[in-house]
């Protein structure tokens, strides 16, 4: 089950391109963007990569992280952040342990297919280690603003 808004954030530490990691406690003081995604280079996930990439400006200007995670690899991620200039940490998640913490696995349908994903989702962590907004199901087109209106907001 998706996390909901005033939930505590679980922590998690992953292993990030670049060969670094990232622990979700260290940035407790800061609002903070998690956001899941199914796949790199794909369409929708590199259309939402490159939308917080160009709003990256404003969200530094207000002190907020974002954190972009799939089941990839480093190396993979290495290859995605490097080929869309991506100028945030992309955390791997291969064992799905984060995703499913946040809900952000289950059952997806394609084709007329079931099979079990990450479901696309973002949440919005409050400089509190809560959540402060949860999209559980995004679409892309105009997401990374309306994430970026909502850490305004905090």
């Amino acid at each position: 089950m998706a996390l909901q808004e005033g939930d505590a954030a679980p922590n998690f530490t992953l292993p990030t391109d670049g060969g670094g990691s990232v622990t979700l406690a260290d940035l407790k003081g800061s609002p903070v963007v998690v956001y899941f995604y199914p796949k790199d280079n794909t369409p929708g996930c590199t259309t939402e990569a490159k939308d917080f990439r160009d709003l990256i400006g404003e969200f530094d200007k207000i002190g907020a992280k974002i954190i972009g995670i799939s089941k990839d690899s480093v190396k993979k991620h290495d290859n995605f952040k490097a080929k869309h200039e991506l100028n945030f940490a992309l955390a791997s998640d291969e064992n799905d342990d984060v995703c499913e913490k946040f809900g952000a696995w289950g059952v997806k349908k394609m084709y007329g297919k079931e099979f079990e994903g990450i479901i696309r989702s973002t949440y919005l962590i409050g400089p509190d280690g809560k959540v402060a907004k949860a999209w559980p199901k995004v679409k892309v087109a105009g997401h990374a603003q309306e994430v970026l209106d909502a850490a305004k907001a905090l």
